[in-house]
């Protein structure tokens, strides 16, 4: 059975997503900035009203993904405080400043954030080499890559996706998000044919996410 996470960016989306069916919440705040770590009051109302599972982002910032040391020392701090507010999985990602993957900041991040899987986030897309970035991953432990396939969206990088699919071999979960939607979800499937699939479902511009949207994404990944 094919999944489905979706992104939200406040408490009412999360319960939206529950409610349409989705199988996993991922948690972030300001949209702006494609998300950020939420505050730890959105956490703890998200566990207290979600019986799906709920990853939860820890971003510090917007923008590039490589980290001062500060930031850095934050980064820790927030997977140790969350750990403890019953989530079910971590979404990060640090890169160097040659796009390559961290090794060792990104392990060592794994290493604090266990037993909990980790999902390392878009900042594989900024990746220039994205058959070594796939290995650069997994050797840090992840379970799940989302990604669009290093481009804009989901249906420019699909070729990329199935490759990555392809080469994976089941040792980590490709799950392609970026532009994902009801209108693109059954084309992307038959190409990339991934078991798991990640979008925000919101189709009007606003914060908040499209109940009908998720049902649809659901419906096509179950036809």
């Amino acid at each position: 059975m094919k999944k489905l996470e979706i992104a939200c960016f406040n408490l009412e989306s999360a319960l939206i997503a529950q409610k349409a069916g989705a199988d996993r919440v991922e948690l972030c705040a300001d949209i702006s900035v494609g998300g950020i770590t939420p505050n730890l009051e959105m956490i703890q109302q998200a566990r207290q009203h979600l019986s799906i599972d709920l990853n939860v982002m820890i971003r510090p910032r917007g923008g590039n993904f490589v980290y001062s040391e500060a930031e850095y020392k934050q980064i820790k701090s927030e997977i140790e405080t969350i750990k403890k507010l019953g989530v079910n999985g971590f979404v990060f990602g640090i890169l160097k400043e040659d796009k390559t993957i961290n090794i060792e900041q990104n392990s060592e991040l794994m290493e604090l954030a266990k037993p909990f899987p980790c999902t390392f986030h878009r900042a594989f897309d900024e990746v220039l080499e994205h058959t070594k970035a796939l290995e650069d991953v997994i050797s840090c432990g992840f379970s799940t890559i989302l990604t669009s396939g290093t481009f804009p969206n989901v249906m420019e990088g699909k070729e990329v996706l199935k490759l990555l699919v392809k080469q994976a071999k089941n040792r980590i979960e490709i799950m392609p998000g970026g532009g994902l939607r009801s209108t693109n979800i059954s084309d992307l499937d038959e190409i990339v044919n991934a078991n798991w699939y990640h979008s925000s479902a919101i189709t009007d511009g606003s914060e908040i996410t499209n109940i009908e949207e998720i049902i649809q994404l659901k419906n096509k990944l179950q036809t």
